[in-house]
């Protein structure tokens, strides 16, 4: 029984942190957006547009894998 309890305690924390690192994510594309000239922005967004989608698929990744190892618990 405390096994279980520790499992779904883990569980919950693993999707708190992938939440967390979704929300990082978005806040790197942000800081690196926001404020720019528009040259600037035009030089820079590609490329934070490109770490964003590759940190969010990463997350989606792990996400993945947390949910068959919560079904099969």
């Amino acid at each position: 029984m405390a096994d279980e309890a520790e499992r779904g305690w883990e569980e919950g924390e693993a999707w708190e942190l992938l939440l967390i690192e979704e929300a990082d994510a978005w806040f790197e594309y942000l800081e690196a957006t926001r404020g720019q000239t528009e040259p600037r922005y035009r030089e820079v967004e590609p490329w934070a547009w490109a770490r964003l989608s590759q940190r969010l698929r990463a997350v989606r990744t792990k996400r993945a894998k947390l949910k068959p190892a919560a079904e099969a618990a």
